[in-house]
């Protein structure tokens, strides 16, 4: 009886030693279930267009976006709106950014250079995914207590760059995709720090890796919803589109 008893406390006290992951576990399959190593390492640019749902004070603003991305981290998007409801028209945003610099054309706010921890994220980023060489590229990985997303569980990793913000990634605990990003950056032309949540949904199988077609960002300063309706990997996106114009 004792040694049943004590056999029951042992698988007690190790049951959560052998479920316990550590961060790089985590990332390395949330690679696997984004597609593979040997999928993603095919991905060497994207191209996205869809809609985008812009709340502000004045009511729902929409629009069209189009996103390009380019290995290992080049990116650009064109968010064209017509805000003739404000008295300002159709607009156009473009915001570029070469792997170095970043730029935005902005009628709204005007014409700048993107400085500070707006720009620190972007040289920190990694496309198509930052979990494939994130030690390469000298962030460390935190994995922190588990949290709730949208009514499920979430391992949560922060990665933390060598320098910029550090980013905390929401992985969904039964499909190893991720959900969730929460990261807080100092913007400039506010003075201030802003931290942005932004949700991934309906992720969808393209040539092999999947994709959220559904991207929601909530902030003090903006929120809005990004809906894809075409995702095209590999198209030539030549380097000079990327840079300030």
């Amino acid at each position: 009886m004792k040694i049943l008893t004590l056999a029951a406390a042992l698988l007690v006290v190790c049951a959560p030693a052998v479920s316990a992951q550590t961060a790089d576990e985590v990332l390395e399959k949330s690679v696997a279930a984004q597609g593979g190593r040997a999928a993603l390492a095919r991905i060497k640019s994207r191209a996205t267009s869809g809609t985008i749902a812009l709340q502000t004070p004045g009511g729902e603003v929409s629009g069209s976006i189009d996103v390009y991305n380019k290995t290992p981290n080049k990116t650009r998007s064109v968010i064209k709106m017509d805000l003739s409801q404000f008295g300002a028209g159709s607009v156009a945003i473009d915001q570029r950014f070469d792997g170095t610099d970043g730029y935005v054309i902005d009628p709204l706010q005007g014409n700048r250079d993107l400085t500070g921890g707006q720009l620190e994220n972007l040289k920190n980023g990694s496309f198509p995914s930052a979990f494939l060489d994130y030690k390469a590229r000298g962030a460390t990985a935190t994995l922190l207590p588990r949290a709730q997303v949208l009514g499920k569980e979430a391992f949560v990793v922060q990665l933390a760059p060598k320098t910029g913000p550090a980013t905390r990634n929401y992985i969904d605990a039964d499909t190893y995709m991720v959900v969730r990003t929460v990261v807080t950056i100092n913007v400039p032309q506010l003075n201030q720090d802003v931290e942005s949540t932004v949700d991934f949904s309906d992720f969808r199988a393209v040539d092999g890796v999947k994709v959220p077609f559904t991207v929601r960002l909530a902030s003090a300063v903006q929120n809005y919803t990004v809906t894809l309706s075409k995702v095209e990997h590999n198209t030539e996106l030549d380097d000079s589109m990327f840079r300030k114009p």
